[in-house]
């Protein structure tokens, strides 16, 4: 049987990489800010077990490391800005052009709803958890998220129109 903390917390390593990634990339830093930020999970393991949203904590941890590293770094950059596009590359030789287009629409989204789109498409968090990630309601995240999906959706028929 697993522990909470296995079920819970280490069951994110991956999903926790991939944004640590996505922020520095360096996957070695990454890799440094991840093992900082479960080292601290760990110390407070009883009080996660308690919360009701420890993944929310877990993404949040994350995301104060990323900023301390860039701080003690001099490389201070807002996250928030961060280009998603250059993480999402379609794998060589994957020709599905709806792929290719979906990434090349996520350039065209002002940048929450480009955020909120990638935490829940991507990185699958549910909307309580991006709600406290960006520290917003959750109806905005449904808001951002739903004006997301809907210019997806007229982007591509619009650009399978263009294709015949």
């Amino acid at each position: 049987m697993k522990t909470f903390f296995e079920a819970h917390i280490l069951s994110l390593k991956n999903q926790l990489y991939r944004m640590a990634y996505l922020w520095l990339k360096d996957r070695d830093t990454a890799q440094d800010v991840l093992q900082s930020v479960f080292e601290k999970a760990w110390m407070r393991k009883d009080e996660l077990q308690k919360m009701e949203n420890p993944t929310g904590w877990m993404v949040r941890a994350l995301k104060n490391e990323s900023l301390q590293h860039f701080r003690n770094y001099k490389k201070f950059e807002k996250l928030e800005g961060l280009d998603f596009e250059s993480e999402a590359r379609v794998e060589e030789g994957d020709t599905d052009v709806q792929v290719k287009l979906v990434f090349k629409f996520l350039q065209t989204l002002p940048e929450k709803q480009k955020e909120v789109f990638h935490l829940r498409e991507v990185e699958g968090l549910t909307y309580e958890e991006i709600s406290e990630y960006m520290e917003i309601s959750l109806d905005q995240v449904k808001v951002n998220l739903h004006r997301s999906r809907k210019s997806l959706r007229e982007f591509l028929i619009n650009a399978n129109y263009d294709e015949r």
